[in-house]
C-alpha cells in the first residue's frame, strides 16, 4: 500500500521545482524504503505528455526576476517559462493578424499588400 504522507510530499517537491532524483536523494537520506518510494513516485506519475526540450541560458538576474515572478503566479520556474513562451506565441499571433499600418504614403502606393 502506498504511503499518503510520502505521495503528499513528492508532489509538494515536484510543485516546488524539485526533479525526481533530488527528491529521491533527500528520501533515501531520511531512510525511507526504496519500495515505498518508487511506489509514491508511481502513484504520482504525471500524464504522459509530448513536449519538445529547449534548453536556455539565462543571465543570473534575468533568472532572479523569473523566479520571483513564478513565486507570485504560485508556479515553478519551468512552468513560468513555459507561460512566458506561449504568452509571447499567442500576441505575436494577435499583431501580425492585425493590419500593419503605414506611415509613408509613397511606401504603401508601391506596396504588394492591399
Amino acid at each position: 500500500m502506498v504511503n499518503q504522507e510520502l505521495v503528499k510530499f513528492v508532489k509538494e517537491a515536484r510543485n516546488r521545482g524539485f526533479d525526481d532524483i533530488q527528491i529521491k536523494e533527500v528520501l533515501l537520506k531520511n531512510r525511507w524504503p526504496l519500495d515505498d518510494i518508487e511506489l509514491a513516485f508511481a502513484k504520482t506519475k504525471p500524464p504522459l505528455k509530448f513536449k519538445n526540450k529547449v534548453c536556455i541560458y539565462l543571465d543570473s538576474e534575468v533568472l532572479k526576476q523569473i523566479e520571483k515572478r513564478a513565486n507570485k503566479n504560485m508556479l515553478t520556474v519551468t512552468e513560468q517559462i513555459e507561460d512566458i513562451l506561449r504568452r509571447s506565441a499567442i500576441n505575436s499571433k494577435k499583431l501580425k493578424s492585425q493590419s500593419e499600418k503605414l506611415d509613408d504614403m509613397f511606401i504603401s502606393l508601391f506596396s504588394r499588400k492591399k
